[in-house]
């Protein structure tokens, strides 16, 4: 595992702090590891629905109303057994 050496403001060292002192995490490395675990899967999150938002823009408009689409989407989870 590398090792880094990193400077943090003040409050940031408290709140790591705390954390440590509440028993959320055995130290700061533990804590700053999650912290960007769970940064890099939001990231990764974010990026699927910005590829799923950009394949749909391209997809086009749709010419039925709101309640037609609910209603088509109602009958084929019908269909597939998910409803």
């Amino acid at each position: 595992m590398a090792r880094q050496s990193i400077s943090l403001t003040q409050p940031n060292d408290k709140w790591l702090k705390a954390q440590i002192e509440d028993k959320e995490y055995s130290s700061k490395s533990e804590l700053v590891n999650d912290l960007i675990r769970k940064e890099r899967a939001r990231l990764e999150k974010l990026e699927f629905l910005r590829l799923k938002l950009s394949k749909s823009e391209k997809s086009g408009i749709v010419d039925q109303s709101p309640e037609d689409m609910l209603a088509e989407f109602k009958e084929r989870a019908r269909l597939d057994g998910s409803l």
